[in-house]
């Protein structure tokens, strides 16, 4: 069978290509010419019946439209290992929607129901005290607890846990194996109420108003947040190289050392 191959209207057959060797007859069209040179012209095709073959093509498949542009060259898709990590400055903006705040424990027992938790009372300078529960068992004595200055995350939705209403949470640090947890300790000058954040003593005149509790946990603020909170070698805690800090001074917790804080 042969194989024709259109070309802007000509045509190759596969049975005249014996032919090329000895066809020496001028074509009946006008060649098309390369000009390589000002003093050398060399044919861009080599004739054939009633066809033509592109010099030097590596194939015969030949678009038929010889005008088509060249397709647009791909970009380069990013890959994930050389996208910037994200800017501490943006961490510590999302981190000043969290409405973090200095508290006093009032009272704290072990839950009823679950032997994994304490449930605490806890002054964050509102009219009534908060209940929050937090799974401190195995780390923390119980009576270390009574009347201790703690960091409360405030403007999480409140969630049941096992029967009791918890509406906050105590911030902590811990090691790698999660073995040993201690909570954060702000200043003992702090008051309870006192809104706590990252950077210098200039920046708490620029803090943004929380973010409510459904925008915390629909945008995910805590989370993008959590990763990047952590404790130096001196014990404070920080977000990179700004410092978290109340108005009587910085946050600390008692000896973990860049420790995660949850």
């Amino acid at each position: 069978m042969a194989t024709t191959i259109g070309l802007r209207g000509l045509s190759l057959s596969s049975y005249s290509l014996p032919f090329l060797r000895t066809w020496k007859t001028k074509p009946s069209y006008p060649t098309v010419f390369s000009a390589t040179s000002r003093t050398s012209l060399k044919p861009l095709f080599l004739p054939c019946n009633n066809g033509v073959v592109l010099k030097r093509c590596r194939s015969f498949c030949v678009s038929p439209n010889v005008n088509t542009e060249a397709a647009a060259p791909s970009v380069k898709e990013t890959d994930e290992n050389d996208r910037e990590p994200p800017s501490s400055i943006n961490i510590k903006d999302a981190a000043h929607l969290l409405d973090i705040r200095v508290g006093r424990i009032i009272k704290a027992w072990r839950h009823e129901e679950a032997d994994s938790l304490y449930v605490e009372e806890v002054d964050v300078g509102e009219p009534e005290p908060r209940i929050i529960c937090s799974g401190l068992v195995k780390y923390i004595p119980l009576e270390l607890l009574q009347d201790a200055k703690v960091v409360v995350l405030a403007n999480l939705k409140p969630r049941n846990m096992r029967g009791v209403k918890s509406s906050g949470m105590l911030m902590a640090a811990s090691d790698a194996s999660h073995e040993n947890v201690e909570l954060l300790l702000p200043p003992d000058a702090a008051i309870p109420g006192d809104r706590i954040w990252f950077g210098t003593d200039e920046d708490k005149d620029n803090l943004p108003d929380p973010a409510t509790p459904n925008q915390v946990q629909k945008k995910k603020i805590w989370e993008s947040v959590q990763p990047h909170i952590k404790t130096d070698a001196s014990c404070t805690v920080t977000i990179g190289e700004h410092f978290m800090r109340t108005s009587a001074g910085v946050v600390v917790c008692k000896s973990l050392k860049n420790a995660n804080v949850s």
